[in-house]
């Protein structure tokens, strides 16, 4: 039998394994992501940043419950201009590739950051349409409109020749028509999916939990919903996916490549095996390819469609 090889690719960006970082989860620090390279992660995806500083929401922003977590952070960064350094430093140290990820609350937005985050050329930017915490024309994340999604890709593509990203949401009727829409606006693969709405209330209080009152669900709670969106979406697109939501186990990546995915995205993850499960997961995908007899990640990627 050949060699197991885990390497895999999300376009012309080569991982060493299909093991990535997610947004938000280490923040925009520099270092942080390098230290996340340093325990396994194939790349790191750092945290959005948008067009200027955001504080984001008050405390409480975050809350465990069974199935996982439930956060309403709201895009706290420093802006585009006073993080390029940071990103510049991942780049430069990380050892693995740096995918910065980019908001904006209008189209235009998107488009002047990814313009700026452009001039550090880095292999890909991932573009968040779907947090709740920007809104489309419509008052809603661009993610949930076919057509804003579309419109945003579209000029984010005009503002750079590196290659994107759309991160999709999964509270839509129909992923399939958005993802769709997104590569047919441009868009060189896709992220799916971000979290879910969600609300926690305290009965002692009655009342919500987190200050904004609802939040993103993450953690295994969000797995089955995520692998049905990157299912739907493999059967929608030809271009690359990156499956994130509730991968903890090299069993739960293997589920979301079979879904179609090319890689995945680990964040909560961290808080339950330690900052080493990128290494963790990655052997446990190994692990598995030997025992079922695959020996590149390729020849798993879609399989559940056949």
């Amino acid at each position: 039998m050949a060699k197991t090889d885990i390497t895999t690719r999300i376009l012309n960006v080569k991982l060493a394994n299909p093991t990535i970082l997610a947004s938000g989860i280490m923040g925009v620090s520099g270092a942080s992501c390098c230290y996340a390279a340093k325990n396994g992660a194939g790349a790191v995806v750092m945290k959005s940043i948008g067009p200027k500083e955001r504080e984001g929401h008050n405390n409480p922003i975050l809350v465990e419950f069974k199935g996982g977590f439930l956060n309403a952070v709201g895009l706290p960064n420093a802006g585009i201009d006073n993080s390029l350094g940071e990103v510049e430093f991942a780049m430069k140290n990380a050892g693995v590739p740096v995918i910065p990820s980019i908001f904006g609350g209008t189209k235009e937005e998107f488009g002047i950051v990814a313009e700026k985050m452009a001039t550090l050329k880095p292999q890909l930017i991932e573009v968040n349409l779907s947090c709740p915490n920007t809104a489309s024309d419509f008052g809603e994340a661009f993610s949930l409109s076919e057509k804003a999604a579309a419109d945003v890709i579209r000029l984010v593509k005009n503002k750079t020749k590196i290659p994107v990203m759309a991160k999709l949401a999964p509270n839509v009727p129909d992923i399939k028509r958005i993802a769709k829409a997104v590569e047919e606006a441009g868009a060189d693969a896709i992220t799916a999916t971000n979290t879910m709405p969600g609300m926690v209330i305290d009965i002692k209080t009655a009342k919500p939990i987190l200050h904004n009152k609802s939040g993103g669900i993450s953690g295994p709670a969000l797995k089955p919903i995520a692998v049905k969106c990157v299912y739907d979406i493999h059967e929608a697109v030809e271009i690359p996916i990156v499956g994130v939501g509730g991968v903890t186990y090299g069993e739960d990546a293997v589920e979301m490549i079979m879904a179609g995915a090319a890689a995945v995205e680990i964040g909560t993850a961290i808080y339950y095996r330690g900052i080493d499960v990128f290494k963790k997961v990655s052997d446990e995908i190994k692990q598995f390819m030997e025992e079922n007899g695959y020996s590149t990640i390729k020849e798993m990627v879609g399989k559940a469609h056949k």
